[in-house]
């Protein structure tokens, strides 16, 4: 069992891998997936909820403290999605087998550090409690855990040894999100001392922070649900192969891109992600006809659905990205923007994605209820969509209303959020699949 679900999620299986050592992997897996899913529901989605009904009661977004939306961000890319990233690398690399055994002490090592090091990150913000000291030693703690990390997936073989065959495309996107990964907790660094250095309060630089938070959502993160797609996708959903050369150019344009934003040039730079949108929509063929069976074993059927979604959300994303750039006056069409990236498409894809793959990497279990999938994705797309138009209505001035619906859209992507993780939880709790069926 625990064969066939690693080669349905694309990963090779080897067949003399020992037992103990398989369990320890699936261990320090879960601990990553835990951590992920306590700052998802906690620092992160709640913390999100609070800001949004408190700016909503005062109709004012400039009345809420900068430093806990950006802790409140800060706790959604890196303690989540980025926890989620760190145990998925040390598993499927170990996996493999292409990491020695000390790989295994070393993730607990990164885990170690990586847990009080985001935690300490958030604190400072929120509590603004000896934040100078605090700010700088939390965000150095993450660089920390993710340079033992990285230390450690640096040796991986990308082919047998001796092979000298060029990486494939989804490889060079994985590796360049890697990169993107380093540089984000890097100037993260960089803007706490520089905080911690003015006095000023424990916030970064509103112009500086807009720019690293787009680097982070576009060139760590989105490029690296690219990479993964490109891998999985045609497996999952039946597609054809993925248009390497259009990958790759979909990938420069959103380093071109951060290349130009850091420059100063944020008009133009916006111009480059519907271009690289388009890019990947048709290398990755995520719109186009199947051409075999989607696998659908273990996941809702509306599994293929929710995928082409969430491509939806990235083109719409990506358009008012432009138009914040260009027209915004008060904030609306960045968060609208922001916030259809990191929820329409971001979350999306790993709700989606997540629920397929994690059972199988978790020991080989199968997930706890389709039905919850559903329901967790069916209220985020709702979700999203009310807080997107909200946002952009509410604070540009153009509906009085819409400031009402904003604590509602909250309180429904809470629901979906905690949805998503009970899920999880119960899914790791419940034995293996075969001890399922043996039991049974």
């Amino acid at each position: 069992m625990t064969s066939s679900l690693g080669r349905a999620a694309g990963l090779p299986v080897v067949p003399q891998q020992n037992a103990e050592r398989e369990s320890q992997l699936q261990r320090v897996l879960m601990a990553f997936v835990l951590v992920g899913l306590f700052f998802m529901l906690l620092p992160g989605t709640f913390l999100g909820v609070w800001n949004l009904v408190a700016i909503s009661n005062r109709q004012d977004v400039e009345s809420l403290s900068a430093a806990w939306l950006q802790a409140h961000g800060h706790a959604q890319i890196f303690g989540w999605i980025g926890s989620f990233i760190l145990g998925i690398g040390f598993y499927s690399l170990s996996k493999m087998g292409h990491l020695p055994p000390f790989a295994i002490s070393r993730a607990w090592i990164s885990l170690a550090l990586w847990v009080p090091g985001v935690g300490v990150r958030w604190l400072s913000g929120v509590a603004a409690v000896d934040w100078r000291f605090l700010l700088p030693l939390g965000s150095a703690l993450e660089l920390a855990g993710f340079l033992v990390f990285f230390a450690t997936i640096s040796g991986h073989r990308s082919g047998p040894q001796g092979s000298r065959s060029r990486p494939a495309a989804w490889m060079l996107l994985v590796m360049a999100s890697t990169v993107g990964f380093f540089i984000s907790l890097a100037l993260n660094l960089a803007g706490a001392l520089r905080a911690a250095w003015a006095g000023v309060g424990p916030e970064l630089p509103h112009v500086f922070n807009q720019r690293l938070v787009g680097f982070e959502l576009w060139n760590f993160l989105v490029c690296a649900i690219w990479g993964f797609n490109a891998r999985w996708l045609p497996v999952f959903l039946g597609l054809g192969p993925p248009r390497e050369g259009f990958l790759k150019s979909a990938a420069a344009a959103l380093w071109f891109a951060a290349l130009l934003s850091f420059s100063g040039g944020m008009k133009v730079s916006a111009g480059l992600y519907p271009l690289a949108t388009a890019l990947a929509i048709h290398a990755l063929r995520v719109w186009e006809a199947p051409q075999a069976p989607a696998k659908l074993q273990g996941v809702h059927t509306s599994f293929p659905f929710f995928i082409r979604l969430a491509y939806g959300w990235l083109a719409a994303a990506s358009l008012l990205w432009v138009a914040a750039a260009w027209w915004d006056q008060s904030g609306g069409l960045w968060g609208a923007s922001r916030h259809g990236l990191t929820v329409g498409f971001i979350s999306m894809m790993v709700f989606a994605i997540g629920q397929r793959v994690l059972p199988a990497f978790g020991g080989a279990r199968v997930l706890y209820s389709p039905r919850l999938m559903l329901v967790s994705l069916g209220l985020l797309a709702v979700g999203c969509l009310l807080r997107v138009a909200a946002e952009a209505l509410a604070y540009e001035g153009y509906w009085q209303a819409a400031w009402e619906a904003l604590p509602v859209s909250a309180w429904i992507e809470l629901c979906a959020f905690s949805i998503f993780a009970g899920n999880l939880v119960l899914t790791f709790l419940q034995p293996p699949a075969h001890l399922m069926r043996r039991s049974g």
